[in-house]
Protein backbone atom coordinates (compact mmCIF):
# COMPACT_ATOMS: atom_id res chain seq x y z
CA UNK A 1 0.00 0.00 0.00
CA UNK A 2 1.03 3.44 -0.54
CA UNK A 3 0.76 7.10 1.08
CA UNK A 4 -2.26 7.51 -1.15
CA UNK A 5 -4.55 5.35 1.69
CA UNK A 6 -7.71 6.75 3.09
CA UNK A 7 -6.78 9.15 6.36
CA UNK A 8 -6.67 6.88 9.09
CA UNK A 9 -8.67 7.30 13.21
CA UNK A 10 -5.51 9.64 14.16
CA UNK A 11 -4.62 11.59 11.01
CA UNK A 12 -3.73 14.65 12.14
CA UNK A 13 -2.18 13.49 15.64
CA UNK A 14 2.14 13.61 15.56
CA UNK A 15 4.03 11.78 17.48
CA UNK A 16 7.62 12.42 18.54
CA UNK A 17 9.29 8.64 18.82
CA UNK A 18 11.91 8.56 20.83
CA UNK A 19 12.09 4.75 21.23
CA UNK A 20 13.93 1.75 20.16
CA UNK A 21 14.10 -1.95 20.22
CA UNK A 22 10.36 -3.51 20.66
CA UNK A 23 7.50 -2.42 22.88
CA UNK A 24 8.30 1.50 22.36
CA UNK A 25 8.58 0.79 18.39
CA UNK A 26 5.61 -1.71 18.59
CA UNK A 27 3.55 0.99 20.67
CA UNK A 28 4.19 3.96 17.58
CA UNK A 29 3.99 1.96 15.42
CA UNK A 30 0.59 0.75 16.33
CA UNK A 31 -0.56 4.61 16.21
CA UNK A 32 1.31 5.16 12.89
CA UNK A 33 -0.52 2.18 11.35
CA UNK A 34 -3.50 4.25 12.61
CA UNK A 35 -2.99 7.77 10.67
CA UNK A 36 -0.70 9.27 13.36
CA UNK A 37 2.70 11.08 11.55
CA UNK A 38 5.12 9.11 13.44
CA UNK A 39 8.84 11.12 13.77
CA UNK A 40 11.36 8.50 15.11
CA UNK A 41 14.56 10.00 16.02
CA UNK A 42 17.97 7.98 16.11
CA UNK A 43 21.26 8.85 16.73
CA UNK A 44 23.23 9.33 13.86
CA UNK A 45 25.58 6.89 12.57
CA UNK A 46 23.70 3.86 14.47
CA UNK A 47 20.04 4.29 14.92
CA UNK A 48 17.42 2.31 16.13
CA UNK A 49 19.58 -1.03 17.92
CA UNK A 50 17.85 -3.53 16.10
CA UNK A 51 18.74 -2.12 12.50
CA UNK A 52 22.02 -4.45 13.73
CA UNK A 53 20.18 -7.51 15.13
CA UNK A 54 20.27 -10.33 12.64
CA UNK A 55 20.51 -12.16 9.94
CA UNK A 56 17.94 -12.25 8.65
CA UNK A 57 18.90 -8.75 6.70
CA UNK A 58 17.64 -7.43 3.58
CA UNK A 59 19.61 -4.98 1.51
CA UNK A 60 21.25 -4.09 5.05
CA UNK A 61 18.13 -3.75 6.85
CA UNK A 62 17.46 -6.14 9.70
CA UNK A 63 13.83 -8.09 9.48
CA UNK A 64 13.58 -7.28 13.14
CA UNK A 65 14.09 -3.74 12.71
CA UNK A 66 11.40 -3.76 9.79
CA UNK A 67 8.53 -5.35 11.82
CA UNK A 68 8.04 -2.56 13.91
CA UNK A 69 8.91 0.11 12.11
CA UNK A 70 6.66 1.01 9.12
CA UNK A 71 4.16 4.14 8.75
CA UNK A 72 7.17 6.05 10.19
CA UNK A 73 9.68 9.06 8.94
CA UNK A 74 13.51 8.82 10.71
CA UNK A 75 15.20 11.91 11.83
CA UNK A 76 18.78 11.29 13.06
CA UNK A 77 19.66 13.63 15.79
CA UNK A 78 22.43 13.88 18.00
CA UNK A 79 20.68 15.02 21.49
CA UNK A 80 23.72 15.22 23.69
CA UNK A 81 24.59 18.85 23.04
CA UNK A 82 22.38 21.91 22.62
CA UNK A 83 22.01 21.75 19.04
CA UNK A 84 20.14 18.94 19.14
CA UNK A 85 18.10 19.78 22.60
CA UNK A 86 16.98 22.41 20.37
CA UNK A 87 15.82 20.62 17.42
CA UNK A 88 14.10 18.48 19.80
CA UNK A 89 12.52 21.40 21.67
CA UNK A 90 11.17 22.77 18.12
CA UNK A 91 9.64 18.77 17.24
CA UNK A 92 8.02 18.72 20.78
CA UNK A 93 6.20 21.95 20.22
CA UNK A 94 4.43 20.85 16.68
CA UNK A 95 3.82 17.43 18.71
CA UNK A 96 0.63 15.91 20.29
CA UNK A 97 2.34 12.57 22.01
CA UNK A 98 5.97 12.12 22.80
CA UNK A 99 6.91 8.30 23.62
CA UNK A 100 10.15 7.68 24.98
CA UNK A 101 12.05 4.63 26.68
CA UNK A 102 14.93 6.21 27.81
CA UNK A 103 15.85 5.55 31.77
CA UNK A 104 14.39 7.56 34.19
CA UNK A 105 15.18 11.40 34.30
CA UNK A 106 16.85 11.49 31.24
CA UNK A 107 14.74 14.15 29.68
CA UNK A 108 14.92 15.88 32.48
CA UNK A 109 18.36 15.75 32.46
CA UNK A 110 18.32 17.51 29.02
CA UNK A 111 16.00 19.91 30.22
CA UNK A 112 12.69 18.44 28.90
CA UNK A 113 10.86 18.03 32.75
CA UNK A 114 7.77 18.81 33.57
CA UNK A 115 8.38 22.89 34.28
CA UNK A 116 9.45 23.12 30.32
CA UNK A 117 6.25 21.19 28.63
CA UNK A 118 4.00 22.89 31.14
CA UNK A 119 5.17 26.05 29.42
CA UNK A 120 6.18 25.37 26.09
CA UNK A 121 3.87 21.78 24.87
CA UNK A 122 1.22 21.87 27.41
CA UNK A 123 -1.17 19.89 25.36
CA UNK A 124 1.93 17.05 24.66
CA UNK A 125 0.62 13.42 25.81
CA UNK A 126 4.13 12.16 27.53
CA UNK A 127 4.06 8.58 27.60
CA UNK A 128 7.37 6.63 29.38
CA UNK A 129 8.14 3.07 28.73
CA UNK A 130 10.31 2.02 31.54
CA UNK A 131 11.61 -1.77 32.93
CA UNK A 132 10.62 -1.33 36.23
CA UNK A 133 8.43 2.29 36.72
CA UNK A 134 9.62 5.37 38.39
CA UNK A 135 8.71 4.27 42.29
CA UNK A 136 10.01 0.94 44.34
CA UNK A 137 13.58 -0.35 44.64
CA UNK A 138 14.01 -1.37 41.37
CA UNK A 139 12.97 1.87 39.34
CA UNK A 140 16.40 2.76 38.65
CA UNK A 141 16.87 -0.76 36.89
CA UNK A 142 16.97 -1.34 32.77
CA UNK A 143 14.39 -3.62 31.34
CA UNK A 144 14.54 -6.69 29.56
CA UNK A 145 11.97 -9.32 28.32
CA UNK A 146 13.33 -11.85 29.02
CA UNK A 147 14.76 -11.32 32.64
CA UNK A 148 10.69 -9.97 32.72
CA UNK A 149 9.70 -13.09 31.87
CA UNK A 150 11.82 -14.75 34.56
CA UNK A 151 10.93 -12.12 37.61
CA UNK A 152 7.46 -11.85 36.95
CA UNK A 153 6.37 -15.29 37.29
CA UNK A 154 5.38 -16.01 33.66
CA UNK A 155 7.99 -18.19 33.06
CA UNK A 156 7.38 -20.42 35.96
CA UNK A 157 4.25 -21.45 34.31
CA UNK A 158 5.49 -21.84 31.06
CA UNK A 159 6.76 -25.57 30.27
CA UNK A 160 6.25 -28.99 30.72
CA UNK A 161 5.15 -29.90 34.59
CA UNK A 162 8.33 -32.51 34.98
CA UNK A 163 10.57 -30.11 33.31
CA UNK A 164 12.01 -26.51 33.45
CA UNK A 165 10.59 -23.15 33.09
CA UNK A 166 10.80 -21.96 29.86
CA UNK A 167 9.92 -18.53 28.14
CA UNK A 168 7.66 -17.26 25.15
CA UNK A 169 8.85 -17.94 21.84
CA UNK A 170 8.41 -14.28 21.05
CA UNK A 171 9.56 -11.00 23.26
CA UNK A 172 6.05 -10.86 25.05
CA UNK A 173 6.34 -8.90 27.48
CA UNK A 174 7.70 -6.08 25.10
CA UNK A 175 4.66 -6.98 22.74
CA UNK A 176 2.24 -6.01 25.28
CA UNK A 177 4.00 -3.70 26.77
CA UNK A 178 3.79 -1.66 23.65
CA UNK A 179 0.12 -2.53 23.26
CA UNK A 180 -0.56 -1.33 26.60
CA UNK A 181 1.24 1.53 25.83
CA UNK A 182 -0.48 2.78 22.31
CA UNK A 183 -4.04 1.93 25.09
CA UNK A 184 -2.96 4.77 27.65
CA UNK A 185 -1.51 7.20 24.89
CA UNK A 186 -4.95 6.95 22.75
CA UNK A 187 -6.61 7.32 26.82
CA UNK A 188 -4.51 10.47 27.07
CA UNK A 189 -5.23 11.69 23.96
CA UNK A 190 -9.18 11.69 24.18
CA UNK A 191 -8.81 12.62 28.48
CA UNK A 192 -7.28 16.15 26.13
CA UNK A 193 -10.50 16.70 24.92
CA UNK A 194 -11.74 17.37 28.33
CA UNK A 195 -9.12 18.68 29.79
CA UNK A 196 -7.61 20.89 27.34
CA UNK A 197 -4.10 19.22 28.82
CA UNK A 198 -1.78 16.70 27.84
CA UNK A 199 -0.59 14.07 31.22
CA UNK A 200 2.33 11.83 31.48
CA UNK A 201 1.39 8.16 31.24
CA UNK A 202 3.69 5.45 32.64
CA UNK A 203 3.93 1.95 31.40
CA UNK A 204 6.35 -0.28 32.34
CA UNK A 205 7.33 -3.93 30.96
CA UNK A 206 7.15 -5.30 35.15
CA UNK A 207 4.01 -4.39 35.48
CA UNK A 208 2.59 -5.81 32.11
CA UNK A 209 4.41 -8.70 33.09
CA UNK A 210 2.05 -8.90 36.42
CA UNK A 211 -0.95 -7.77 34.69
CA UNK A 212 -0.27 -10.61 31.88
CA UNK A 213 -0.29 -13.59 34.51
CA UNK A 214 -4.17 -12.67 34.54
CA UNK A 215 -6.23 -15.37 35.99
CA UNK A 216 -3.32 -17.32 36.81
CA UNK A 217 -2.46 -14.63 39.69
CA UNK A 218 -6.22 -14.35 40.55
CA UNK A 219 -6.26 -17.78 41.29
CA UNK A 220 -3.16 -17.74 43.52
CA UNK A 221 -4.63 -14.13 45.06
CA UNK A 222 -7.66 -16.22 45.86
CA UNK A 223 -6.30 -19.42 46.89
CA UNK A 224 -2.96 -18.80 48.43
CA UNK A 225 -1.51 -21.17 46.18
CA UNK A 226 1.55 -21.20 44.18
CA UNK A 227 0.90 -21.64 40.30
CA UNK A 228 2.41 -24.62 38.16
CA UNK A 229 2.99 -25.28 34.68
CA UNK A 230 0.76 -28.07 32.93
CA UNK A 231 2.85 -28.08 29.41
CA UNK A 232 0.04 -27.38 26.48
CA UNK A 233 -2.26 -27.76 29.51
CA UNK A 234 -4.78 -25.26 31.40
CA UNK A 235 -4.82 -24.95 34.78
CA UNK A 236 -8.41 -24.84 35.41
CA UNK A 237 -9.81 -26.58 32.04
CA UNK A 238 -9.60 -29.89 31.38
CA UNK A 239 -9.47 -31.16 28.36
CA UNK A 240 -8.01 -28.06 26.81
CA UNK A 241 -4.51 -28.89 25.80
CA UNK A 242 -3.00 -30.99 22.70
CA UNK A 243 -3.22 -34.56 21.91
CA UNK A 244 -1.42 -36.66 18.99
CA UNK A 245 -3.11 -38.90 16.38
CA UNK A 246 -1.36 -41.24 14.53
CA UNK A 247 0.75 -38.91 12.53
CA UNK A 248 1.09 -35.00 13.85
CA UNK A 249 -0.26 -33.68 17.01
CA UNK A 250 -3.13 -31.02 17.37
CA UNK A 251 -4.86 -28.42 19.82
CA UNK A 252 -8.24 -29.17 21.41
CA UNK A 253 -10.25 -26.68 23.55
CA UNK A 254 -12.94 -28.21 25.50
CA UNK A 255 -14.69 -25.26 27.53
CA UNK A 256 -17.34 -26.61 29.19
CA UNK A 257 -19.40 -29.75 30.13
CA UNK A 258 -21.69 -30.08 26.98
CA UNK A 259 -19.02 -29.09 24.72
CA UNK A 260 -17.33 -32.44 26.79
CA UNK A 261 -20.46 -34.33 26.19
CA UNK A 262 -19.94 -33.74 22.22
CA UNK A 263 -16.23 -34.23 22.52
CA UNK A 264 -16.68 -37.60 24.05
CA UNK A 265 -19.26 -38.68 20.99
CA UNK A 266 -16.87 -37.80 18.69
CA UNK A 267 -13.91 -40.09 20.15
CA UNK A 268 -16.34 -42.73 20.36
CA UNK A 269 -16.41 -42.82 23.74
CA UNK A 270 -20.02 -41.02 25.22
CA UNK A 271 -20.06 -42.70 28.55
CA UNK A 272 -16.97 -40.56 29.49
CA UNK A 273 -19.75 -37.56 30.04
CA UNK A 274 -21.62 -40.11 32.25
CA UNK A 275 -18.48 -40.67 34.02
CA UNK A 276 -18.40 -39.20 38.04
CA UNK A 277 -14.86 -38.60 37.38
CA UNK A 278 -15.21 -36.87 34.39
CA UNK A 279 -19.38 -35.51 34.16
CA UNK A 280 -18.17 -31.66 35.03
CA UNK A 281 -15.21 -29.35 34.69
CA UNK A 282 -14.20 -29.28 38.40
CA UNK A 283 -13.99 -33.19 38.15
CA UNK A 284 -12.29 -33.59 34.83
CA UNK A 285 -9.23 -30.68 36.34
CA UNK A 286 -8.91 -33.50 39.47
CA UNK A 287 -8.61 -36.50 37.45
CA UNK A 288 -6.77 -35.05 34.19
CA UNK A 289 -3.68 -37.16 33.55
CA UNK A 290 -6.71 -39.90 33.80
CA UNK A 291 -8.48 -38.32 30.96
CA UNK A 292 -5.48 -37.75 29.32
CA UNK A 293 -4.73 -41.38 29.16
CA UNK A 294 -8.12 -42.15 27.51
CA UNK A 295 -8.05 -39.87 25.03
CA UNK A 296 -4.23 -40.02 24.29
CA UNK A 297 -5.38 -43.59 23.73
CA UNK A 298 -8.65 -43.35 21.29
CA UNK A 299 -6.95 -40.75 19.07
CA UNK A 300 -3.80 -42.92 18.38
CA UNK A 301 -5.87 -44.89 15.44
CA UNK A 302 -6.68 -42.21 13.22
CA UNK A 303 -4.99 -38.92 11.80
CA UNK A 304 -4.87 -35.66 13.17
CA UNK A 305 -6.91 -34.46 9.73
CA UNK A 306 -9.64 -36.96 10.72
CA UNK A 307 -10.17 -36.32 13.94
CA UNK A 308 -10.25 -32.11 13.74
CA UNK A 309 -12.92 -32.76 10.87
CA UNK A 310 -14.91 -35.17 13.33
CA UNK A 311 -14.28 -32.39 15.79
CA UNK A 312 -15.31 -29.56 14.00
CA UNK A 313 -18.27 -31.16 12.53
CA UNK A 314 -19.08 -31.53 16.25
CA UNK A 315 -18.68 -27.64 17.45
CA UNK A 316 -15.77 -28.58 19.18
CA UNK A 317 -12.59 -26.07 18.79
CA UNK A 318 -9.61 -27.70 17.59
CA UNK A 319 -6.96 -26.99 15.15
CA UNK A 320 -3.68 -28.27 13.91
CA UNK A 321 -0.31 -26.83 15.36
CA UNK A 322 0.63 -24.72 12.29
CA UNK A 323 4.42 -23.78 11.68
CA UNK A 324 4.86 -19.95 11.12
CA UNK A 325 5.56 -20.46 7.66
CA UNK A 326 1.81 -22.61 7.61
CA UNK A 327 0.11 -19.78 9.69
CA UNK A 328 0.99 -16.86 7.09
CA UNK A 329 0.48 -18.93 4.15
CA UNK A 330 -3.45 -20.16 5.55
CA UNK A 331 -6.00 -18.74 2.96
CA UNK A 332 -7.52 -16.81 6.33
CA UNK A 333 -4.44 -14.81 6.71
CA UNK A 334 -5.12 -13.76 3.00
CA UNK A 335 -8.59 -13.35 3.35
CA UNK A 336 -7.79 -10.98 6.61
CA UNK A 337 -4.78 -9.11 4.38
CA UNK A 338 -2.29 -10.15 7.55
CA UNK A 339 0.35 -10.00 5.10
CA UNK A 340 0.95 -7.35 3.05
CA UNK A 341 3.77 -5.96 0.60
CA UNK A 342 5.31 -2.90 0.68
CA UNK A 343 8.26 -1.11 -1.48
CA UNK A 344 10.90 0.10 0.22
CA UNK A 345 13.65 2.36 -0.98
CA UNK A 346 16.26 0.34 -1.04
CA UNK A 347 14.79 -3.10 -0.52
CA UNK A 348 12.46 -3.21 -2.92
CA UNK A 349 9.18 -4.63 -2.52
CA UNK A 350 8.63 -6.06 1.09
CA UNK A 351 6.07 -8.62 2.29
CA UNK A 352 5.17 -7.71 6.19
CA UNK A 353 2.82 -8.89 8.97
CA UNK A 354 -0.52 -6.74 8.40
CA UNK A 355 -2.47 -4.49 10.91
CA UNK A 356 -4.89 -6.80 12.86
CA UNK A 357 -7.34 -3.84 14.10
CA UNK A 358 -9.97 -3.48 11.37
CA UNK A 359 -12.20 0.00 11.17
CA UNK A 360 -15.41 0.50 8.91
CA UNK A 361 -14.59 4.19 8.36
CA UNK A 362 -11.18 5.33 9.17
CA UNK A 363 -9.19 2.18 7.70
CA UNK A 364 -5.75 1.56 9.43
CA UNK A 365 -2.93 0.96 6.93
CA UNK A 366 0.54 0.51 5.96
CA UNK A 367 1.03 3.88 3.84
CA UNK A 368 4.98 3.55 3.97
CA UNK A 369 7.57 0.99 4.43
CA UNK A 370 10.00 1.57 7.47
CA UNK A 371 12.35 4.03 7.09
CA UNK A 372 16.15 3.84 6.34
CA UNK A 373 18.80 5.61 8.90
CA UNK A 374 17.81 9.38 8.49
CA UNK A 375 16.03 9.33 5.20
CA UNK A 376 13.69 11.76 6.02
CA UNK A 377 15.62 14.60 8.22
CA UNK A 378 16.02 17.10 5.51
CA UNK A 379 11.80 16.72 4.69
CA UNK A 380 11.59 17.36 8.58
CA UNK A 381 13.94 19.91 9.04
CA UNK A 382 12.58 21.65 6.12
CA UNK A 383 9.00 21.41 5.62
CA UNK A 384 8.12 20.83 9.13
CA UNK A 385 10.24 22.89 11.25
CA UNK A 386 10.93 25.37 8.67
CA UNK A 387 15.02 25.43 9.13
CA UNK A 388 16.62 27.34 5.95
CA UNK A 389 19.49 25.54 3.85
CA UNK A 390 22.45 27.02 5.98
CA UNK A 391 20.83 26.04 9.37
CA UNK A 392 20.22 22.40 7.67
CA UNK A 393 24.02 22.33 6.59
CA UNK A 394 25.47 23.80 9.41
CA UNK A 395 23.37 20.89 11.73
CA UNK A 396 24.99 18.57 9.46
CA UNK A 397 28.51 19.66 9.64
CA UNK A 398 28.30 19.63 13.34
CA UNK A 399 27.14 16.37 12.83
CA UNK A 400 23.71 16.95 15.16
CA UNK A 401 22.10 15.21 12.22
Amino acid sequence: MTSSAPAGALNGIRVIDLTRVLAGPLCTMMLGDMGADIIKIEPPGAGDDTRKWGPPFVAGESAYFLGVNRNKRSLTLNMAGEEGKAVLADLLKTADVAIDNFKIGTLAKWGFDDAWFEKNAPRVVRCGITGYGTSGPKAALPGYDFILQAESGLMSICGEADGGPTKYGVAIVDVCTGMLACNAVLAALNARHTTGKGQKVEVSLYESSLAMLANVASSHLISGKDAGRYGNGHPSIVPYTTYRGSDQMFAVAVGNDGQFRKFSEALGHAEWADDKRFAVNSARVENRAALDDLIDEALAGEPAASWIEKLKAGGIPCGLINTVKQALAEPQTAARSMVETVTHSTAGDIKMLGIPMKFSGTPASVRTAPPTLGQHSDEILDDLLGYDAARIARLRDNKVV
